[in-house]
Order: structure tokens, then C-alpha cells, then sequence
């Protein structure tokens, strides 16, 4: 269920990406969203952003975690929690992190990138494994993309226009697509807000119906944020609203 958040915000293509240093984000950025399965209220998911050494401006420690409430936490409780040390320069993954309980399904790894040796090495702590995988320069893991996708220069894509990116996710390199919808003027808490409508191809089988199924809304404005996002999984539909927000490098909405 949560998973779909951060799997969707891999919306990105380097042709199109701002080569220069001046980011859409910010250490201390604060985004958290609420998630709503069918009807019920199903917890929240957030995504938070910190330099990892303060001496040390070179990289980005992201943290994105979820975890449901209510009734659905009872049945299914999950906690999330995903991270990402990133380049600050052109935001290449260095290392990431993944711990995840969903239900009793469980995950710990970490994933260390290599781009001189092209190796991406996975230690699974919970198998007490390590595996190697080849992969390309121009990849992004599921919480680097989110801010690699928010530096994209959307003025320069119209309607119908696709951006892409190779994603690395359970050991191999998937490819995912953005179509852009348009633009559109959303309800939200915190008023009427301009969003750039996108649709990402996302992967299906595992958790989505069809790769069709989602749908995002991205504030038009400097900070590019996802203010919405719906999405139809193998088992009924959900979505995410902003909720909250702190630290954003430009006035919003």
C-alpha cells in the first residue's frame, strides 16, 4: 500500500533535468501525506530531508516512512521506512536503505551504488546475504528519484510530452514513464493549488493493476511537490493528499 507513494514519484529524464546547483528542495524540508484506502483512513506516509554530515555539504540523507492507523493498522499494520543518501550535485544514489514490515512481510536490506565499477552490491540482513548486479550511470533508487524528479524543468514539457528514467528496485533496472497530462487547478487543505497532471507508467503485478493506474498532481511552482496522488492496486484504489509541510525553499501554495 505504501510503497505506491514513493514508487510513483519516478518521473524523470536527465535531458531534462537542471544541471546547475540550485535545487527545488532544501535540508529540513518536511512533506507528510495522508493515505486513504477506499473510504477508510489508512495511515500516512512522509518524506524528510537532512545532510547527513553538516561539515559535509556533498550529500543528502532522505527518510521516507510509512506506517497505517485506525482500523487498518490493526489488520494490517505497517511500518516503512526507506532511505536515501544522495549526491547533492546531480542527485545519483550512493546508498540506500530499505526496512519494511507490511503485514508480516518483512524486508531489510541495503543497497551501496558503484558507478566506476557499475555495481550496484545488495546485503540482505535478513537472508545474511550479499549479491552484486550490473547497472547504468543515469539510475535512480525510489527516494533519490523523488527529488531528481522535483528539479526537472517542467516548462519545457507540454501535453502528451514523456520523460523517463531507469529505476533500481528489487535487484533490477526498471524502466518507468511519465506522460504529461496538463495542467489543472486542485482543491486542497490548504486552498486551490495549480498542479502539473502527470501519468506514470508505473510497474505492474506487484502492486498496481495496470500500469495505467496512477495518477499524480505536482504543484506548478517552484518547489514541485506532489500534492495528490490516486492510484488503482491489484486490490482496490487509493490515494494521498499533503497534509503538512515545513522547510520548503520557496512560498507555497
Amino acid at each position: 500500500m505504501y510503497r505506491f507513494l514513493f514508487i510513483i514519484c519516478v518521473l524523470l529524464y536527465h535531458n531534462s533535468y537542471s544541471q546547475n546547483n540550485i535545487h527545488s528542495f532544501k535540508n529540513g524540508e518536511f512533506l507528510k501525506y495522508k493515505i486513504q484506502y477506499g473510504l477508510l483512513n489508512a495511515g500516512f506516509a512522509s518524506v524528510e530531508l537532512e545532510n547527513p554530515d553538516k561539515k559535509n555539504d556533498s550529500l543528502f540523507h532522505s527518510v521516507g516512512l510509512g506506517w497505517t492507523t485506525g482500523m487498518v493498522g490493526f489488520l494490517f499494520p505497517v511500518e516503512d521506512r526507506y532511505e536515501s543518501y544522495f549526491t547533492a550535485s546531480n542527485i545519483k544514489p550512493i546508498h540506500f536503505i530499505r526496512k519494511v514490515n507490511e503485514g508480516g512481510y518483512t524486508q531489510d536490506k541495503e543497497i551501496f551504488f558503484d558507478y566506476k565499477s557499475h555495481q550496484a552490491k545488495e546485503i540482505n540482513h535478513k537472508k545474511g546475504t550479499e549479491k552484486s548486479y550490473f547497472i547504468q550511470n543515469n539510475i535512480q533508487d525510489m527516494i533519490s528519484s523523488f527529488y531528481y524528479m522535483r528539479n526537472i524543468d517542467f516548462e519545457v514539457l507540454g501535453e502528451n510530452d514523456s520523460v523517463s528514467v531507469n529505476m533500481f528496485f528489487d535487484g533490477k533496472m526498471n524502466p518507468i514513464k511519465l506522460i504529461i497530462l496538463g495542467r489543472e487547478t486542485i482543491k486542497s487543505k490548504f486552498g486551490k493549488i495549480k498542479t502539473i497532471k502527470v501519468r506514470p507508467l508505473v510497474l505492474k503485478g506487484r502492486v498496481f493493476k495496470d500500469e495505467e493506474n496512477v495518477t499524480l498532481w505536482i504543484s506548478d511552482d517552484l518547489n514541485k511537490i506532489p500534492v495528490k496522488i490516486k492510484a488503482s492496486l491489484l486490490v482496490g484504489a487509493a490515494k494521498a493528499e499533503l497534509v503538512e509541510y515545513n522547510g520548503l525553499v520557496y512560498p507555497f501554495p
